[in-house]
């Protein structure tokens, strides 16, 4: 009898054993599952994620839109370098006609010292002279200052539109590069999805290279609006200055022209003198 209970006993406990082993073993399985999956996807994994083999590797919707990008950020620069240049020389020469209208002491040595181009102060003293050798026979003072002035007025808006030309450029990248970058980011995670639902699986190695692609069309749009915005803002007030430096010039070019007016030094101007002296004759 004793015999027979060992016996029962031994097997109760193999039993055990083996009833605690077929527990263990689903978790070991478990266990090691992720460290073979892991292999399986480091091993499938693109291996250039540097941002040109992300290029070539893209849709070519993606790649259209980073193209897109990249050449609305080069024109961006183009546009920064161009425009800076061109206000940056302008400003110089105001500044040096204003000062020499501030210390011309009458219109015929403003008129003397004119120089052959077409731009900036030189075109207001060209429209004021005109203005003022079509009204030599004008008796009013009052009405021949405000014909300068419009004259004058209507110079400083040109020159203003002509300042102005590529900031709307900039305006339009700043605007819609974010959103030409979302396009592609929309575009990457759909084929993302898509690649998904083909290969019936969610493995990392056929999500990353959408999403990759995907940040990458962000950045770039990121990259082209923003130094966009904050060169068209520049410019908005460099062009304001430019434009107050503009109407400096036409008020010290009228100063001028109302103080020979009340002098009566543009009364008989040289021309005017000798039209006189033949009319008589």
């Amino acid at each position: 009898m004793s015999r027979n209970l060992h016996k029962i006993r031994h097997c109760r406990l193999w039993a055990a054993l083996l009833a605690f082993g077929l527990l263990l073993l689903p978790a070991a399985t478990l266990a090691q599952t992720p460290s073979v999956a892991g292999a399986d996807i480091l091993l499938r994994l693109p291996r250039d994620l540097s941002p040109w083999g992300m290029f070539m590797a893209a849709d070519i919707v993606v790649k259209a839109v980073m193209v897109g990008l990249a050449f609305a950020s080069v024109l961006t620069w183009t546009i920064w370098c161009a425009k800076a240049v061109e206000l940056i020389a302008a400003r110089r020469r105001l500044h040096a006609a204003i000062n020499a209208l501030s210390g011309a002491r009458g219109w015929s040595e403003v008129t003397a010292g004119l120089q052959d181009d077409e731009d900036g102060v030189t075109a207001l003293v060209r429209a004021a002279d005109a203005e003022l050798r079509i009204s030599a026979d004008v008796l009013s003072s009052e009405g021949l200052k405000e014909r300068i002035a419009s004259r004058l007025e209507r110079l400083e808006a040109a020159a203003g539109r002509q300042m102005t030309r590529g900031t709307g450029l900039l305006a339009t990248i700043g605007a819609t590069a974010p959103f030409v970058g979302l396009f592609g980011t929309v575009w990457g995670i759909m084929n993302s999805f898509i690649g998904i639902s083909k290969q019936h699986t969610t493995n990392l190695a056929v999500v990353a290279p959408g999403i990759a692609e995907a940040l990458l069309a962000t950045a770039l749009g990121l990259v082209a609006a923003i130094p966009a915005v904050v060169m068209y803002n520049m410019f908005a007030r460099w062009i304001a200055s430019h434009r107050a430096l503009h109407a400096d010039a036409a008020s010290e070019i009228l100063r001028i022209i109302s103080r020979d007016l009340d002098r009566g030094a543009l009364a008989q101007r040289p021309t005017e003198r000798r039209r006189t002296i033949s009319a008589t004759k």
